[in-house]
């Protein structure tokens, strides 16, 4: 679980297809490397994966064939930037909004627009995902927790400010930008709750041996 609040940016030392897996290696920019352990799990770029080898001042994942499918992860090579934050403590102040780094699917940068000192930028996702994006709702972005200005069908706004701009690999964006893009924990939930609660019970055969069945009556009480 993180909060997509980045700690630092990482820079790929490697990153080596195994057939349809991969291999990733990666500096880890500021992060204490004494705090990190074999089998931690570490955003990168908002995806969660876990430490399987420590190398020097290295982190190193494998990265599976379904991850590799659904993420932007293919594309890195040695030199790129990436977006890193260590899993949540109980202890931590969540700073921005509950991350899973299961990623939800891929999104595109379409429009990059300064506004004062901060950056406005306009994304293209999926219908399948827009549902789920709503007006100041929050979103995850690389990583990075955002806070959602306005959705237009299957395009939403964000407003990056500076020091996102710097902290994170946000600032060197450009049109076209392929992202990771993971929508908020609650709307999952809501959408799925109501799913089931629209299929679940047919009310035209309403009757006892039916509210006994989902538990509004008891078998002794239909006499």
């Amino acid at each position: 679980m993180f909060t997509g609040i980045v700690q630092t940016i990482g820079t790929v030392q490697a990153a080596h297809r195994l057939g349809p897996d991969m291999k990733l290696v990666v500096a880890p920019g500021v992060l204490d490397r004494a705090a990190i352990r074999i089998g931690d799990s570490v955003s990168v770029n908002g995806v969660c994966l876990t430490v399987v080898s420590l190398a020097g001042n290295h982190l190193q994942f494998d990265i599976s064939a379904e991850t590799v499918s659904r993420s932007t992860f293919a594309w890195l090579s040695k030199g790129a930037k990436v977006n890193l934050e260590l899993a949540l403590l109980p202890t931590d102040r969540l700073g921005g909004h509950i991350v899973t780094g299961h990623v939800d699917g891929l999104g595109e940068l379409i429009e990059r627009e300064e506004a004062g000192s901060s950056v406005g930028m306009r994304f293209r996702v999926s219908a399948a995902l827009s549902r789920f994006i709503a007006e100041k709702g929050s979103i995850s972005i690389d990583g990075v927790s955002l806070t959602v200005n306005n959705v237009e069908e299957q395009v939403f706004n964000v407003n990056i400010v500076p020091h996102t701009l710097q902290e994170t690999t946000l600032g060197a964006f450009s049109v076209g930008q392929q992202v990771h893009v993971e929508v908020d924990l609650i709307a999952r939930y809501v959408e799925r709750l109501l799913a089931v609660k629209n299929t679940a019970v047919d009310t035209t055969t309403l009757d006892k041996e039916m509210l006994a069945t989902y538990g509004f009556m008891r078998v002794g009480d239909q006499e």
